[in-house]
């Protein structure tokens, strides 16, 4: 190649670099909750898949870890205080800054995730405190309490949300009557626009942000309704109605196929819910009250829908197309869902860590272990990342060996 040919391929190269760096991560890998790495363990050793390394020192929390940079991203609470971890990917720390209060009530701790967008990283607390902090080092860019600020509102079990990030926006439900769902410039913290929605207090969940072909969407759960908002401009297309005894809706929609499968606890269930083709109304196609979890997830995989229920215990299979059930089981308690190359990792409340085939006529555990390092609720989502199953419990993340 010559000097000139490589100057005139220079910019545009170092511009794919930077674009890729700035990429945002997301909660539960791409939002859909299923990971799209190859040549993972089909099966795990008798006494379960290796331990890499453990970090034991996180303190209160059930926020799920997000990889960036080479690097490991992780909340936590010591002392009533929220502090952002960074963690090599051997486990070891590089450094820690706090973010600021955390939520130290009835199940204390930190609950959002770190959200990463190249050189800057991005923390909801659960008191309702944005931060935007440097991913290198963890100082501090700029905060803002969105809930007083936009007339919001606090929630019985503190905020739970990870915010959602695309290009300059980031996008937070305050739950305000009239600033409801807003977007920030993301370097700033500046208001760009501010949707009323339905006027309703949040409700735990981490919107999910849907590209069509002529507009994107952000879908959200606020306490009665499921609101689609456009997101360049804020305006509320459609809602759907939606609630339960006590208005907690922590689980993202799930989005396949032009539907929307939308759902949460106490025996609420789930809705699916057709988009017209430019995300401007919905239509009911099916509801499932048996898929009701609370705050597990769920995923689709080759046209089957897969989780666990709350009131209705069971780990079910969906068809996603029709919402025929194909097969309930309790061969371990409820709780997260996450899959990879054709595999369901099921990881339940009592700790019980299960690899099972992602097969619509049967739950078929292949390989089980139990979390035994860490502490409290068996809640938080893994990541799998580079050939490892990242495990929160509590004061602990774990990485296992899947690969």
């Amino acid at each position: 190649m010559t000097k000139k040919a490589f100057s005139l391929l220079l910019p545009t190269f170092l511009l794919t670099i930077n674009l890729l760096a700035q990429n945002p991560t997301m909660w539960r890998g791409d939002g859909s909750g299923v990971y799209h790495e190859t040549g993972l363990l089909k099966e795990w050793p008798a006494n379960g898949p290796e331990i890499l390394w453990s970090f034991e020192e996180l303190g209160d929390g059930h926020a799920s870890p997000v990889v960036a940079n080479n690097t490991i991203y992780v909340s936590g609470m010591a002392d009533s205080i929220g502090f952002v971890f960074a963690l090599s990917q051997d486990g070891k720390l590089k450094w820690k800054a706090t973010y600021g209060k955390e939520f130290a009530e009835s199940y204390p701790g930190a609950r959002s995730s770190v959200v990463v967008a190249g050189d800057l990283l991005y923390m909801y607390s659960g008191l309702g405190e944005l931060v935007c902090m440097s991913s290198a080092n963890g100082e501090k860019k700029w905060s803002k309490n969105v809930l007083k600020e936009f007339d919001g509102g606090n929630i019985t079990w503190g905020v739970t949300e990870t915010v959602v990030i695309d290009g300059d926006l980031v996008y937070v439900t305050p739950g305000g009557k009239q600033h409801n769902v807003v977007a920030l410039n993301r370097f700033s913290g500046n208001l760009v626009w501010s949707s009323p929605g339905k006027g309703e207090l949040s409700a735990y969940c981490t919107p999910l942000l849907v590209e069509l072909p002529t507009r994107k969407l952000l879908v959200t759960h606020t306490a009665d309704h499921v609101i689609g908002i456009d997101a360049k401009s804020g305006d509320l297309l459609w809602n759907y109605p939606h609630t339960n005894r006590w208005k907690v809706h922590p689980n993202t929609p799930v989005y396949s196929n032009g539907g929307l499968f939308c759902f949460s606890g106490y025996g609420q269930g789930g809705v699916k819910l057709d988009l017209s083709a430019d995300g401007s109304s919905v239509s009911k196609a099916w509801t499932k009250t048996e898929l009701d979890s609370r705050m597990g997830g769920m995923v689709v995989l080759d046209g089957y829908l897969y989780g666990s229920g709350d009131n209705a215990r069971e780990w079910r299979c969906v068809n996603w197309e029709t919402g025929e059930e194909t097969y309930a089981a309790k061969d371990i308690a409820k709780g997260v869902v996450i899959a990879g190359e054709g595999m369901l990792y099921c990881y339940s409340e009592r700790g019980e860590l299960a690899l099972v085939k992602a097969d619509p006529k049967e739950f078929k555990v292949i390989s089980q272990t139990k979390v035994e390092l860490g502490s409290a609720q068996h809640w938080a989502h893994p990541v799998i990342n580079d050939g490892r199953l990242l495990v929160r419990h509590g004061n602990a993340l774990i990485a296992y060996k899947i690969r």
